[in-house]
């Protein structure tokens, strides 16, 4: 009843859609001066605070990081 009078049942989350903004890539690359700038997306969802401290591992095709505890 309420489509057929105009009203959009999926307008909700369409703009939810456009809050959440990009997807996180996980790709990162070397700046000029050779370091490596993490996201404050990434940081967020690792969890990390500053001052924290993380392992870095050499992969075959990765770097992985690790939060040291």
């Amino acid at each position: 009843i309420l489509e057929a009078e105009g009203m959009d049942l999926d307008a909700k989350s369409k703009s939810n859609e456009k809050l959440k903004g990009p997807s996180l890539s996980y790709r990162i690359s070397v700046q000029s001066d050779g370091k490596l700038l993490v996201g404050s997306a990434y940081t967020k969802k690792m969890e990390l605070q500053p001052g924290d401290e993380f392992k870095i591992s050499l992969g075959r095709k990765n770097i992985y990081l690790s939060k040291v505890t």
